[in-house]
């Protein structure tokens, strides 16, 4: 019978902690962590994204700001305003809501962030510092995922971890955090050849193509931990993953739901990052 990792209970278990943690923090220093975020524009999407960051950081104790900027912002406007949040000691974690308009470009945006409030880990310094292995903050997404992986006593040490998908924001940083615990890491993408030689030799794959329903049993080795990044819209306009979950569930020994799997991790993790932030500047 397969293990469902249920990452709403590893969520809301990891926020208590959280909160407990940010009560400490505010009685040894006399204040509280917080968390700016800027959005641009009214990309429905980013919308959702950052009403989730705000109700979640209200819950775990954490300040809060939400900087709206107009879609016809300019590159030179946004940078000043993030120089200025650099510069704000009471500023602890800068978060800039992605996808940006197309005017703007996102790694001078991303790049201008302070390294020590860059909470989502996507500055070149901190990727570097993860590359290396010696780093504060890590990119939510894939630090979601090895928490699961932690908390269900799922190591990576000397198993074959398949990651699908190459992004910045999850595949790279994803597959150098299953090296760093001493996986033998596979990344695939939409130019490997025989793809499905490679997911059925994966102990551990994790899934971040974006496809619905693209990873079917016959992809799977009997007995693998399966963990889907993928938010995708079925044929039927359900939530759903990139891994057929129905189809795969017999043959696994552990699996993600989507919903409810590595989703509600993300936002955690960037609580976690911004706590790590205001303990560092302090």
């Amino acid at each position: 019978m397969a293990t469902v990792i249920d990452g709403k209970a590893v969520s809301a278990k990891m926020r208590e902690e959280i909160a407990a943690e940010v009560k400490e923090f505010e009685e040894k220093y006399g204040k509280t962590p917080s968390l700016t975020v800027i959005i641009v524009g009214e990309d429905p999407a980013s919308q959702v994204y950052v009403r989730n960051k705000e109700k979640a950081c209200a819950q775990a104790g954490i300040k809060s700001e939400i900087i709206r900027l107009p879609e016809d912002v300019t590159e030179e406007e946004l940078l000043s305003k993030i120089d200025a949040l650099n510069a704000d000691a009471e500023v602890n974690g800068i978060l800039v809501q992605l996808p940006l308009p197309k005017h703007i470009n996102e790694k001078n945006i991303i790049c201008r962030i302070d390294p020590k409030k860059d909470v989502d880990a996507f500055g070149y310094e901190n990727v570097g510092r993860i590359m290396s292995g010696d780093y504060d903050f890590l990119p939510c997404t894939p630090a979601g995922v090895m928490e699961l992986l932690h908390r269900y006593g799922i190591s990576p040490a000397g198993k074959e971890c398949v990651v699908l998908g190459r992004s910045n924001i999850v595949g790279k940083p994803m597959a150098m955090l299953l090296m760093h615990e001493n996986g033998t890491v596979t990344v695939c993408h939409s130019k490997t050849a025989d793809l499905a030689a490679h997911t059925r030799r994966a102990d551990i794959l994790v899934s971040a193509i974006g496809k619905a329903k693209f990873v079917k049993a016959d992809m799977i080795k009997e007995g693998a931990v399966v963990i889907d990044v993928g938010i995708n819209r079925g044929e039927d306009g359900k939530l759903c993953g990139d891994v057929d979950f129905e189809q795969c569930f017999d043959k696994v020994s552990a699996i993600t739901p989507v919903p409810g799997g590595v989703g509600p991790m993300t936002v955690t993790m960037l609580l976690k990052n911004t706590l790590t932030a205001a303990k560092k500047q302090n």
